[in-house]
């Protein structure tokens, strides 16, 4: 919304300053200007744009407008004005602008619109490891850990700590197998906040482009004199005008300078947001996210309406009852659950879901990377970005394993001498299902609020 408004703002400053300076000229010409602000729109907004392809298009069709307003004595047919734009790069009619201003915008344009894409991106990778549904011996777990107290006499005992956090390891192995790549993407956009506050910060750079187009419209007017003879010798003498035509002169008005550039006078975005601002604030919710996938148990299990607490070690359900844990706790990720005394957990089988998400982030950390370097990067739509199907992470078939191309969550196989168990909690499987992704999903609206 930021970004959207401060392009819209830039063009209406560019609009009132040139139809104040140049009137009915500029209005007559005005869709030059129109058709840059709209294809820097559709860049940002994901549409497929060569930026360095869009704005050499721009300065050689002002080029073509201006060349015939400086000439007004001759007639100029499409082929003539054709000739005339190859000449935008060897004559630099504009002088050093377009070359600056193309570094400026293409830089700052890549920035900005991969940032927003990569916050796109980690919200809805969060949204949906989230919704994953816990497995037949997570819920088991949980409904030893929260149910059996009341079975055993003790309804008012809560689960030990570190008996919460033996099942809620188990219950989110494959989720902590996100944190590695994770890290990577949260390291990845804070080096781009950090482009979006110095060279490569987009207010910066729209915020005056009106003024730097009229550098680029007054170095014109100086050289047009040379501009023009070195064109009449590479395209050939024109055809005069018509003798009405001829007689008039370069408007009075073409000859106006632009006023000096007031940074006060600068229309506001968001209600006065600043860039600066507004990503010093993204940046520190994403340094408190980092390492979320790994703690994400221990936040789950320090909760005092889900466990007794860590200070409380002899007075909490052990699992059989009133008492000290006393197995250790598990390492995070999928293979260190082998081992896991609370969850039956097949480590055989990762979550091939969750391994979409993973491959959804490394893409979006390559962007990143890119963006950061000042490069351009190819865009799908955000759908598509994180879509569970196919490679619809953006990858493709040579760089995805086929592995990651199944929507569905595997559960492991479920024992015979269990089913009898885990008919009897159908029921309460379905509540503590929806348990597990409620507390998941508050910690997520905690960190990213």
């Amino acid at each position: 919304e930021f970004f959207r408004e401060l392009l819209e703002n830039a063009e209406r400053s560019l609009n009132d300053m040139f139809v104040r300076t140049y009137g009915m000229l500029y209005m007559q010409n005005s869709e030059v200007f129109q058709d840059l602000f709209t294809e820097l729109k559709r860049y940002y907004t994901g549409g497929n744009v060569n930026l360095e392809e869009m704005l050499n298009d721009f300065w050689a069709r002002l080029l073509e407008r201006m060349f015939q307003l400086i000439n007004p004595q001759y007639h100029f047919t499409e082929d003539y004005l054709e000739c005339v734009s190859k000449y935008t790069d060897q004559l630099k009619p504009f002088g050093d602008v377009p070359r600056k201003l193309k570094v400026q915008v293409t830089r700052a344009f890549i920035a900005a619109r991969t940032f927003v894409q990569g916050l796109t991106v980690g919200r809805e990778v969060a949204n949906r490891v989230s919704k994953v549904s816990p497995t037949p011996g997570c819920i088991r777990a949980l409904m030893k850990m929260l149910y059996c107290p009341y079975c055993r006499g003790l309804p008012t005992v809560k689960p030990c700590n570190n008996y919460c956090l033996n099942v809620m390891k188990g219950c989110l192995a494959n989720q902590a197998d996100l944190d590695t790549e994770w890290n990577l993407f949260i390291d990845a956009m804070l080096l781009v906040a950090e482009r979006l506050e110095g060279p490569f910060n987009i207010e910066s750079v729209m915020d005056p482009i009106d003024v730097k187009i009229s550098e680029a419209i007054m170095n014109m007017q100086e050289n047009s004199m040379q501009v023009s003879a070195k064109v009449f010798q590479g395209c050939g003498q024109p055809k005069p005008a018509p003798a009405l035509r001829s007689s008039r002169s370069v408007p009075e008005n073409f000859n106006s300078r632009f006023r000096p550039y007031n940074p006060e006078e600068r229309p506001t975005t968001a209600a006065g947001t600043s860039l600066d601002r507004l990503v010093t604030d993204i940046k520190e919710k994403l340094k408190l996210s980092k390492k979320f996938w790994s703690t994400l148990p221990y936040t789950i299990c320090k909760d005092e309406q889900v466990t007794a607490g860590p200070s409380i070690e002899e007075d909490c359900w052990n699992g059989h009852t009133k008492a000290r844990y006393l197995p250790e706790i598990m390492n995070d990720g999928l293979t260190n659950q082998i081992n896991n005394p609370e969850v039956d957990v097949d480590i055989t089988r990762p979550d091939t879901f969750i391994r979409q998400q993973i491959m959804a982030l490394r893409v979006m950390t390559n962007k990143l990377k890119n963006a950061y370097n000042g490069n351009d990067v190819n865009f799908q739509d955000t759908s598509d970005e994180t879509s569970g199907s196919g490679s619809g992470s953006g990858c493709t078939d040579d760089i995805c394993p086929t592995e990651f191309d199944f929507v569905t969550t595997e559960v492991p196989p479920v024992d015979s001498d269990r089913r009898e168990v885990e008919a009897s909690a159908t029921q309460p499987g379905q509540s503590l299902q929806t348990l597990l992704i409620v507390f998941i999903s508050l910690v997520l609206q905690r960190q990213w609020r």
